[in-house]
């Protein structure tokens, strides 16, 4: 719902846009970083931190050997979707050891991305689960990284063992439209959970 009010000088009623929290989770290394900042209409805020000979025992690199630091706490950005609908973007950290996070950051989101990589899609079975279990309606998202094998939609569906009505889009975590329109799927998704809870 948008509220209008006039201001003082009684000029044309001011707009209040609805805002929306959105949570961008999946394994490590699969571009949540990356798709904040590509859609972001502020400076994104990065907790990041560069990996390290003492993280390598925990952090399992294969499939990304080029990946050089790690989101420690969250990622944040904005968009800005119409006039009256503003999205807060809160990307979680993808290790095991910093998901205790992840109770924080989904207080009060309406929906999450879990974003894929098909060379590890089994790290994405954690936040499917941890979405499922806590009932947040979310869109799984296949990064489509350079090099990296592509399936269709239904293969990853069923990799996954998604519910039907969960959305599964490709796209590509660099390019701002194509994250916009995974947003777009993540909110309407949700509305459209909530309104069948109602």
């Amino acid at each position: 719902m948008v509220y209008g009010h006039s201001d003082w000088a009684g000029r044309a009623p001011v707009v209040e846009p609805v805002t929306l929290k959105i949570l961008v989770a999946g394994g490590f290394g699969a571009g949540k970083t990356t798709l904040v900042g590509a859609v972001s209409e502020i400076k994104p805020l990065r907790t990041e931190e560069l990996l390290t000979e003492a993280s390598r025992p925990f952090d399992d690199t294969v499939g990304v050997e080029g990946k050089r630091t790690t989101t420690v706490a969250m990622d944040f950005g904005r968009i800005t979707l119409r006039e009256d609908l503003v999205l807060y973007l809160f990307g979680t950290p993808g290790q095991d050891r910093f998901w205790f996070l992840w109770d924080e950051l989904a207080t009060g989101a309406l929906g999450a991305v879990v974003l894929a990589d098909t060379r590890r899609l089994e790290d994405c079975f954690a936040a499917v689960d941890y979405f499922e279990r806590r009932g947040i309606a979310f869109t799984v998202a296949v990064n489509c990284f350079e090099g990296a094998d592509r399936y269709p939609e239904q293969a990853v569906r069923d990799a996954l063992d998604l519910d039907p009505v969960t959305p599964v889009v490709m796209c590509d975590a660099r390019a701002r439209e194509s994250v916009k329109e995974v947003l777009i799927s993540v909110v309407e998704h949700a509305m459209m959970v909530s309104a069948t809870r109602r």
